[in-house]
């Protein structure tokens, strides 16, 4: 554990407000950037997950939450925001340690932590019964009431933020949480728990964490009958798999999957350096590739096809690639040579059905340590293709050629996913058309991407909504009509 912050400093898992040693004993957490053990995280036992369960379940029922006003919920998560904002450095110090964030996505990747627990608390205080106009005598109320035990199941991209925003929504809508955080970056779910502990006052069981490495104990968190909801962020094929066990005893869920967003340049489009920067850190280099919002397809008209890929080459080219405690390095690592290897065989793959490598390919030749990957511009890349279809998850972008608007928009929806995505023109009013007609759950326009707006995605890409206003968290209760005579 030696050079990591206090708030990892975390061996046990945490169950009904305890600090609870693993029966199932430990597992390596590796640095992408060093390829180094930096901890061995507790790994909980299938009975352990169950026992979780169960202290989520006896504080949902039988605990103080539920009787707790909305307005003190609410005061928890002020505690918790506050608490996060303080901690902001350990926790961007473990962000480079345990998932290679760099400087430059601090901002998303942790400062916006404690900012999303304070927009939960205020929430949570606005939650109100509301009247319904109808016909006849009396009146209906609609209320909204928790759906119960909520188990959490994150992802390790971008795994303190999403791991706040679902477990603070949670609790705003009045639920107990289980949380599971991906294996391969378990201590950042244990300091989220580390940090409720020490200084909120959120009551024991409503906040468990745990970590197993093992498939069937976080299968159960997907099928105990005592879990009412899933929310889950990930891979659309495990996504699909979540949404088979839970609906087998049709348990709630939510889940945000995989992307393979398209970025459409008009041909009236000035492309500037600034554009073209943007287009690169938004279709490729955004946390090395290994973001699903990501735009990795780059849809571009013929006439400006060689002009704007030889500049974004030659941007590509001067991205400096490295450790992510470098203030000056522009892209880290991969999460793990398994997921390393995983690019490169879609690169490889791509090359043999007939795209071209403009740049990148591999790992950065001078980096012999750490999971590192240069980013990579193809050309030539036919709408049906495996790159131009499948979520690389690398710093991998695909440009694909388009004659008109509706063939533009015919590649843009040729897809399973549909998560994101941009428009870029000079007349505003012909990109907003031309965005509306993709079918994605969001979209940007000349880099104007949606403000506070619920988050999610067609197809593939997910089920239900996250954020957005009070009406993402309703998505973690059930509502229910009264009627009053």
């Amino acid at each position: 554990m030696a050079g990591l912050p206090r708030i990892a400093d975390t061996h046990r898992l945490y169950i009904d407000g305890r600090w609870v040693e693993p029966d199932g004993g430990r597992y390596d957490d590796f640095s992408p950037a060093t390829e180094q053990t930096i901890a061995t995280a507790p790994d909980a036992s299938n009975g352990q997950v169950g026992e979780a369960i169960a202290a989520a379940r006896r504080a949902f029922d039988d605990g103080p939450w539920g009787k707790m006003t909305q307005q003190e919920r609410a005061g928890c998560l002020d505690q918790l925001g506050d608490a996060l904002l303080k901690y902001n450095d350990e926790f961007f110090a473990l962000a480079q340690r345990e998932w290679g964030c760099i400087a430059n996505e601090r901002a998303m990747q942790v400062d916006r932590a404690g900012q999303l627990s304070m927009r939960a608390a205020k929430l949570a205080a606005r939650l109100a019964d509301e009247p319904i106009a109808g016909v006849g005598p009396g009146k209906t109320l609609l209320r909204h009431q928790p759906h119960g035990v909520v188990s959490i199941l994150t992802p390790w991209n971008f795994p303190h933020c999403l791991n706040v925003m679902k477990v603070t929504n949670a609790l705003a809508a009045g639920n107990t949480v289980v949380l599971k955080p991906s294996p391969l970056t378990p201590l950042a779910g244990l300091a989220l728990a580390r940090i409720i502990d020490e200084h909120t006052d959120i009551p024991a069981g409503v906040v468990n964490v745990v970590t197993p490495s093992g498939l069937a104990a976080a299968k159960r968190l997907t099928t105990d009958p005592r879990i009412d909801m899933v929310s889950f962020t990930g891979s659309s094929v495990v996504g699909c798999d979540v949404m088979s066990a839970a609906g087998k005893a049709m348990k709630r869920i939510l889940l945000e999957c995989g992307g393979k967003s398209a970025s459409i340049v008009l041909e009236d489009t000035e492309v500037t350096d600034e554009m073209l920067q943007r287009l690169l850190f938004d279709c490729c280099s955004l946390h090395a590739g290994q973001a699903c919002i990501l735009h990795s397809r780059l849809l571009l008209p013929d006439s400006m096809h060689d002009d704007v890929v030889d500049r974004l080459v030659e941007l590509a080219r001067g991205v400096k690639v490295g450790d992510p405690t470098d203030p000056d390095v522009q892209m880290g690592p991969l999460i793990s040579g398994e997921q390393r290897d995983r690019v490169a065989g879609h690169v490889a793959r791509a090359l043999e059905e007939g795209a071209k490598l403009m740049t990148g390919g591999g790992p950065p030749a001078e980096l012999e340590v750490g999971f590192y990957y240069e980013p990579t511009i193809l050309t030539e890349v036919g709408p049906d293709s495996a790159i131009a279809q499948e979520e690389v998850f690398g710093p991998v972008l695909s440009v694909l050629r388009y004659r008109g608007d509706d063939d533009a928009v015919a590649i843009a929806n040729n897809s399973r996913y549909g998560l994101s995505g941009a428009v870029w023109g000079a007349d505003v009013d012909r990109a907003v058309a031309v965005a509306r007609r993709v079918r994605t759950g969001q979209i940007a326009v000349n880099g104007r991407g949606p403000g506070d707006a619920p988050f999610g995605g067609f197809k593939l890409s997910g089920f239900g909504r996250e954020g957005g206003g009070i009406g993402g968290l309703h998505q973690y209760m059930e509502p229910m009509a009264i009627g009053i005579p």
